[in-house]
């Protein structure tokens, strides 16, 4: 069995789909411009895929509350911190500082501008 995709069930899926592309390098895959506005979105490998939507028929998950070890993105990047300061400057906001673990990898918390918690990730060893 593989993973096929993991949903995210936004409020403006036409704007977060725009953020994505232009600022975490997301490839569309497929889009579509009528309600629900469903898009796919591949990271720049196409290993992951990522489904973006606005199902209003159903509660609106609150991103925002959810704790970002509770539920997080992770993207594998060069420099945590460079990065970082790129992301806040197009509209993503801080949870903490950039910290590194005792094996070095090296780790930071953000949220897009829909209150999705966002790691930056630059592993001592990659997990694949």
């Amino acid at each position: 069995m593989k993973i096929e995709h993991v949903a995210l069930n936004l409020e403006d899926p036409v704007s977060a789909l725009k953020w994505y592309r232009e600022n975490l390098e997301m490839q569309v895959l497929k889009s579509s411009d009528i309600p629900p506005y469903g898009s796919f979105i591949a990271d720049k490998e196409r290993n992951v895929v990522l489904e973006i939507y606005a199902n209003t028929t159903i509660p609106l998950p609150d991103y925002a509350a959810m704790h970002p070890l509770t539920f997080h993105l992770a993207f594998s990047v060069e420099d945590v911190s460079a990065t970082r300061g790129r992301l806040l400057s197009k509209g993503a906001t801080a949870e903490g500082e950039v910290i590194q673990n005792d094996n070095g990898d090296i780790f930071a918390m953000l949220r897009d501008p829909w209150g999705i918690p966002i790691q930056l990730v630059n592993r001592a060893n990659a997990l694949l």
